[in-house]
C-alpha cells in the first residue's frame, strides 16, 4: 500500500473512532449506572440505554465495514439490499429523517455500493434539522448511476468536505472528518467516472456518481 493510502486509511479509522466513541461511551456510562442502580425501573431504563447503545454501535459497525472496508469479501457485486438496510439504520427510527428508495438493480459492483453508502452519511449528516433522504442507483449509458438526495430546514455541508466532493482540496489538508468525501471522489473518478455536488443551499443537496 502507498503512503497515500496508509494515510486516507489511518484517516477513515479515526472517523470510525470518533462517530463510535458517543454509543460506545454511552454502554459504559449504563453499565456504571446498572452497577450501583437498586431501583427497578431505573435499572430497566439502564438496561433500555444499554440495547440502545449497543444497537447503534453495531449498526454503525456494519455500515462502516461496508463503506470503508472489506464486507462481502472479494465479490464483485453486491445486493443493494443490503446496502438498503444499512442506510436504514443511518436514519434511524426516530421519524426525524424519511427515507425514499430507488434502486433499479438487483445487485450492483461493490465500488458502486460503497460510493452510494459514502455518499448516503455525507447527506444524512447534513440534514441537522431532519427532512427526507433520497437514494437512487440504476444502469445508465456510461455506468452506473448514483444519486442521492437530502432536502430539509437546514443543510449544512462542511466547506471541507464539499471541497474533496468536488476535487478541489489537496490531499495533504486531508482531516478524519473529509477522508470519506475525498475517498468517495477518487472512487468514482477512476475510469472515467464522475461526481458532482449541486451548489450550495440551505435547504438541498443533490449528489450524484458515475461509476465507470
Amino acid at each position: 500500500m502507498s503512503e497515500s493510502g496508509v494515510d486516507l486509511a489511518a484517516l477513515l479509522c479515526s472517523k470510525l473512532c470518533h462517530d463510535l466513541l458517543s454509543p460506545v461511551g454511552a454502554i459504559n456510562n449504563g453499565l456504571e449506572l446498572l452497577e450501583d442502580e437498586t431501583d427497578p425501573e431505573m435499572r430497566d431504563r439502564c438496561l433500555d440505554l444499554l440495547a440502545d447503545s449497543a444497537r447503534a454501535s453495531a449498526d454503525k459497525l456494519k455500515y462502516f465495514r461496508l463503506a470503508f472496508g472489506a464486507a462481502g469479501g472479494f465479490a464483485d457485486e453486491v445486493d443493494p439490499a443490503e446496502a438498503k438496510q444499512l442506510v436504514e439504520s443511518l436514519v434511524g427510527d426516530q421519524g426525524k429523517i424519511t427515507l425514499g428508495w430507488a434502486v433499479q438493480s438487483e445487485t450492483l459492483p461493490k465500488k458502486a455500493i460503497k460510493i452510494l453508502l459514502n455518499l448516503a452519511l455525507i447527506a444524512r449528516e447534513a440534514l441537522v434539522r431532519g427532512g427526507k433522504l433520497d437514494v437512487g442507483a440504476e444502469q445508465g449509458d456510461s455506468g452506473i448511476e448514483v444519486v442521492v438526495r437530502a432536502e430539509g430546514p437546514k443543510i449544512a455541508l462542511d466547506d471541507g468536505i464539499r471541497a474533496a466532493l468536488e476535487g478541489t482540496l489537496p490531499q495533504s489538508e486531508l482531516t478524519a472528518r473529509t477522508a470519506a468525501a475525498w475517498m468517495s471522489r477518487e472512487l468514482s473518478c477512476e475510469n472515467g467516472g464522475d461526481l458532482r455536488v449541486s451548489p450550495s443551499s440551505d435547504t438541498e443537496l443533490l449528489l450524484g456518481a458515475i461509476v465507470a
